[in-house]
């Protein structure tokens, strides 16, 4: 019998694995994801029947040569002058997709803030405050996990700061 990695032994993406490893309490929610849907974020928050408030999107911006994470509400979008503002940075885009698929491992409509093939410096869209727990992606298009803000914040170190706009 072929001996299981640990992934494999945790049942879970490189997210769900690191929050285990942290010890940190979380809930996965799975559902049946539509590619047809036109936004990731809402059809998690649909298919979940969670507030869009509570459901966060990982977006990946380059603030002054340097990518940057953002996980903002799926019910807005990102402020991409106030992302740069929150980490010391004078310009931010959007990050090439491929370039944002490649450094963190994970594909587009799936990325985690959590568990990240290079770990990324991480902004919090400082709304997640306002509730017990948020809905992230688990690494994978169609799983979410829900854990506590406080705790994502902690594990990726990210910085809380009004990055998203409503």
């Amino acid at each position: 019998m072929a001996k299981k990695s640990k992934k494999q032994q945790a049942g879970g993406t490189p997210a769900t694995v690191a929050l285990t490893a942290a010890g940190v309490p979380f809930t996965v929610h799975s559902y049946e994801h539509d590619p047809s849907h036109p936004s990731y974020g809402e059809e998690a928050a649909q298919a979940m029947g969670v507030s869009p408030e509570r459901v966060f999107k990982t977006l990946v911006a380059d603030v002054d040569g340097e990518l940057t994470v953002a996980v903002v509400p799926v019910a807005g979008t990102l402020d991409l002058k106030a992302l740069a503002s929150a980490v010391g940075g004078k310009r931010a885009a959007m990050a090439d997709p491929a370039a944002a698929e490649r450094t963190t491992g994970y594909v587009r409509g799936g990325i985690s803030p959590l568990g990240q093939r290079k770990k990324l410096r991480t902004v919090l869209d400082e709304s997640a405050s306002a509730h017990d727990t948020i809905c992230i992606s688990a690494g994978r298009r169609g799983l979410e996990v829900e854990l506590a803000p406080a705790d994502l914040a902690k594990l990726t170190d990210a910085v809380l700061a009004p990055v998203g706009r409503g």
